[in-house]
């Protein structure tokens, strides 16, 4: 049987279980059958309805008291052994799909972003689903408070490029927390060219305006000259505020893991809720 899904993923505060509690809120109510899967070992405070927890297997308290390793080594740890274990992870999510009906999967992930950038345990987790006939896409969470530095846009921007290159998914990026960007003052460019990707010569030209990073304006040039040149990246942004966002979001998603084309009528209630949403007019109206 074919099953639908995200993979969640996104540096630390990105937001990552929030989004999963409003979309599997949302897509219930659109009449989904939607079940979180908890794969992130070092998160013990959900606040989302978890139908399997990667903690009946491994938490990373443990391995950080009996392996003597630190955070960041232990959730290495955690995800080796879940890879290393696959089966259980097969089995609990076989046990749902034999007694669901279509159901719609979410995987909230960790935030270490080295799991995503270089290291293969998430990008096999992911393989194996596939595999299994899972048609899953990659949902890449990014705090809005990036957007207010120029510098910083840099860094998500080769971040998420590489990410998008090591696990080999469809990908969403997609810019959290819009409904909290007033708090980090006028952007220097409208929203479009940071959603966009647009000539990135601009951003470099801001550069120049600070003296520490004035040193590295010519790093930064070749970083977004490789950004330009892969050409791949783009972004959503998402305000959890507003329902026509979040159903902006789920159009998106839905083209790109498939469900679109297996279950139009879904689409087509969305369609009639919000139709072809322009989220940046959503933004603008913020900013005034």
């Amino acid at each position: 049987m074919t099953v639908f899904g995200q993979i969640v993923i996104g540096p630390p505060g990105s937001g990552k279980t929030k989004y999963c509690t409003i979309m599997q809120e949302f897509l219930s109510n659109l009449g989904r059958n939607v079940f979180v899967v908890n794969l992130d070992p070092a998160n013990d405070r959900l606040i989302y309805d978890c139908s399997l927890n990667v903690f009946d297997l491994i938490n990373i308290q443990d391995v950080m008291t009996n392996c003597s390793l630190g955070p960041n080594g232990s959730l290495i740890y955690c995800m080796e052994f879940l890879e290393t274990n696959m089966d259980w992870l097969v089995d609990n999510l076989g046990k749902i799909t034999k007694k669901i009906d279509r159901p719609y999967f979410l995987f909230d992930l960790p935030g270490q972003v080295e799991l995503y950038t270089h290291h293969n345990s998430v990008r096999n987790i992911i393989q194996k689903l596939l595999s299994l006939d899972y048609r899953l896409c990659c949902v890449n969470l990014i705090d809005s408070y990036y957007l207010s530095d120029s510098s910083k846009f840099i860094s998500v921007l080769l971040l998420s490029l590489s990410t998008m290159l090591q696990i080999e998914l469809p990908h969403v990026n997609i810019f959290s927390k819009m409904d909290l960007i007033k708090q980090y003052g006028k952007l220097a460019f409208n929203l479009d060219f940071y959603t966009d990707v647009l000539d990135l010569n601009f951003l470099i030209d801001t550069l120049g305006e600070d003296k520490i990073l004035s040193k590295f304006k010519n790093l930064n040039k070749k970083i977004c000259d490789v950004v330009q040149d892969f050409s791949l990246l783009s972004f959503v942004p998402l305000n959890i505020q507003k329902p026509t966002s979040i159903i902006k979001c789920v159009q998106i998603i839905d083209k790109a893991n498939g469900y679109l084309y297996g279950h139009l009528d879904d689409q087509q209630i969305m369609e009639s809720i919000g139709g072809i949403i322009d989220v940046e007019d959503d933004f603008m109206d913020e900013q005034e």
